[in-house]
């Protein structure tokens, strides 16, 4: 890109103060010298001056140092400086990009040799205080990236110091003993790193180059720098990054939130100028400007809640998955996996799953919905039945409750009843049920990819009874099941958020449940709690849920779920290939007794 000068001269005619109206060939020859100076045509510039070879060097360097985008220059004054010369005073000012400008003034002469006008090389034409032999040095100042925090002010994302622990083979001499000594002190900080890591590591590292080893957080390179500072061909190098308050912290979360967010909280870079000798040792600062930070970005997520759900499903063998969303407002609050599920990739809020009895909260809303029965209307509930003379379906091991309450078939889980209240249900019933509770809206989360789930029509007699305790073609994610819990707690679909001031796009705004048929269900979630599945959860006050067991595969293994509320507080909970509800179940109850 061609940079042009603007360029100003002023003339003035002054009498008895030694100013003159200079001759043509001074302003002519300034002009031109800075017109090309702007330009990035180096060479033409310091072919206007009487030692091209030695300003042309300087120049090429200045360029090189400053990298412009730009130019402008302002000629302030021109003053006679003899019969032959003339010292001209300029304004430059360099546009170094990202906002940045550096304006300062300075002077040269300029002298007539024979009928040409030269400009009088000098190092000061650059700067004034750019001495021979020296040359310049711009250094960005960056600021610390603004913190992340969550929805009370704690930092989820903040600045640390990070140090990079580097091995150059070429310099470690016994690399074997290097390796040895590194793998022995960083193992206990990770367990990922070896002796066999490091020397595979360094084994694929090109010739000459280092090898990372370890980036590490400066509380733990303090506590291991006694043991490898010293070591032969190890180096180190810092920078500050944004880190969680753990490794394993949010993981599900925070890293696409700080891709997410990471212009937003990036701030404006400062810059500095200073002259440096040969050797490249800085001499003097010529200008600074202080980098500016970002303001802190806050998110939805709650630490402690987080923190609470990844502890919850820690101690779990299998994959297990929790996540809570606040149904006044929507807010994400948690979204926890434990390492089996990481493992597995996104399964909190991309998983899709058969959501078992869960399930049967959407049924009992769509049924009640439909008038033809009420939380008190008698209903069979025996061991097994079959649908339309293909299908048997049993209830867990088949137990057998005889003819009871509606809230009671809920309670105690009986896939016979309402496999059987399936049957008469129109195929819309159950979808529109669930699409009411969020189940199949899909949303556009800043910072997250999720998946609800999918429920879709069914004209089968058979499928419609094993979708409705969520066997059939009925998937969920943990995610969709949270949400669910949400809508039915707050009487509506709440849009979920993450991002504070990025708005959630849903791609339906589904109509509210009928208070109606809503408030049974909630009576009939509490009664799990208190006589039904999930009695683990009586000591952690009001909470109303519904448990679940989804058969997934041939039909051999279960997952385990459930899905509840504690008042602004609803979340979902699966382990995977847990067998029955039980496991799940024994999650919430961590979860519940560590949340306040």
């Amino acid at each position: 890109m061609r940079l042009l000068a603007t360029i100003t001269v002023v003339l003035v005619t002054v009498s008895g103060c030694g100013l003159f109206k200079s001759e043509p060939g001074a302003p002519e020859i300034t002009n031109d010298f800075l017109a090309k100076l702007a330009s990035g045509d180096v060479q033409g510039a310091a072919g206007m001056t009487d030692n091209p070879a030695d300003a042309k060097e300087t120049l090429d360097k200045f360029r090189g140092a400053l990298k412009p985008e730009g130019l402008s220059s302002k000629v302030d004054q021109i003053r006679k400086n003899g019969e032959l010369a003339s010292e001209a005073s300029v304004t430059l000012d360099w546009n170094l990009g990202k906002n940045r400008h550096w304006t300062y003034s300075t002077k040269f002469d300029v002298r007539q040799e024979g009928d040409t006008w030269k400009v009088h090389w000098a190092s000061s034409v650059a700067h004034p205080k750019l001495a021979p032999q020296q040359s310049i040095k711009l250094a960005e100042l960056t600021p610390d990236p603004a913190p992340v925090l969550d929805r009370d002010g704690t930092p989820l994302l903040a600045p640390e110091r990070v140090v990079s622990v580097m091995l150059v083979p070429k310099e470690a001499g016994d690399v074997a003993a290097v390796t040895k000594s590194l793998a022995d002190a960083l193992n206990p900080l990770d367990k990922a790193i070896t002796q066999q890591t490091i020397t595979d590591g360094v084994a694929k590292t090109p010739e000459g180059q280092a090898y990372q080893v370890a980036a590490l957080r400066d509380p733990d390179y303090q506590s291991v720098k006694p043991l490898i500072y010293e070591l032969p061909g190890v180096r180190f190098s810092s920078q500050t990054s944004l880190l969680a308050p753990s490794r394993n912290f949010a993981t599900q979360v925070l890293p696409a939130v700080r891709k997410l967010v990471e212009n937003d909280i990036a701030g404006n870079a400062g810059f500095r100028v200073s002259t440096v000798d040969a050797q490249g040792t800085e001499v003097e600062e010529l200008h600074s400007k202080a980098p500016e930070p970002a303001k802190a970005v806050n998110i939805a997520l709650s630490r402690a809640i987080q923190a609470a759900a990844e502890d919850a499903v820690e101690p779990v063998t299998q994959p297990a998955i929790l996540v809570a969303i606040q149904p006044s407002t929507g807010d994400i609050l948690a979204v926890a996996q434990n390492d089996p599920a990481d493992a597995q990739g996104a399964l909190a809020l991309t998983g899709r799953f058969p959501p078992g009895s869960t399930m049967k909260a959407v049924s009992a809303l769509a049924v009640i919905q439909s008038g033809k029965v009420n939380a008190d209307t008698p209903v069979p509930c025996p061991g097994k039945t079959t649908i339309d003379g293909r299908r048997i379906v049993p209830n867990s091991s088949e137990f057998d409750k005889g003819t009871i309450p509606l809230h009671s078939a809920f309670a105690f889980s009986c896939n016979t009843t309402f496999a059987t209240l399936a049957v008469d249900m129109t195929p819309e019933l159950l979808p529109n049920a669930a699409l009411s509770l969020g189940l199949g809206v899909d949303f556009d989360i800043a910072g997250l990819t999720t998946i609800t789930g999918s429920v879709p029509p069914a004209t089968d007699v058979v499928e419609r009874a094993e979708d409705a305790f969520g066997q059939g073609k009925v998937l969920a994610s943990p995610f969709g099941m949270a949400l669910v819990g949400a809508s039915i707690a707050k009487g509506s679909m709440p849009v979920p958020q993450l991002v504070r001031g990025k708005e959630t796009k849903a791609d339906k705004q589904p109509a509210a449940p009928p208070v109606a048929a809503l408030d049974p269900v909630r009576a009939m979630m509490r009664e799990v709690i208190e006589s039904g599945t999930a009695p683990q959860l009586k000591p952690y006050g009001d909470v109303r849920g519904k448990t679940g067991t989804a058969q997934f595969g041939d039909g051999v293994h279960s997952h385990g779920w459930f899905m509840g509320y504690r008042g602004d507080l609803a979340f979902a909970t699966l382990v995977l290939s847990g067998e029955t509800s039980t496991p799940a179940v024994d999650v919430a109850a961590r979860f519940l007794k560590a949340v306040p």
